[in-house]
C-alpha cells in the first residue's frame, strides 16, 4: 500500500487532468451537460480525498485502501466515458 500522502497526489493529479479535459470538452465541443461532468468531478475528488483521510473502522486497511482504489478507477472512468461521449 502507498502511504497516504502519495494516494492523496495521485488522486488529485487524475481529477486535475479530468478536470482540464472537461473545461476543453465545454468550450470546443457540444457538451449540454459539462457542469454536471465538472460538479462530478469535483465531488468524486473531495469524497476519495476524505476517504483515504477516514478510514472505515473495523476493516482491514489492506483491503479497505484496495476496495478504494477499484472505486476511484471505476468512478473515473466512468466520467472518462461520458467525456468521450459528448
Amino acid at each position: 500500500m502507498a502511504n497516504k500522502r502519495s494516494l492523496k497526489r495521485t488522486i488529485n493529479l487524475i481529477c486535475e487532468e479530468l478536470f482540464a479535459e472537461s473545461i476543453a470538452v465545454s468550450l470546443y465541443g457540444n457538451n449540454d451537460n459539462s457542469e454536471a461532468i465538472i460538479y462530478s468531478i469535483l465531488k468524486m475528488q473531495s469524497d476519495f480525498i476524505c476517504r483515504i483521510s477516514h478510514p472505515e473502522p473495523g476493516m482491514a486497511p489492506k483491503a479497505y485502501y484496495k476496495k478504494l482504489k477499484e472505486d476511484f478507477i471505476a468512478q473515473a472512468s466512468d466520467i472518462i466515458d461520458q467525456l468521450n461521449n459528448h
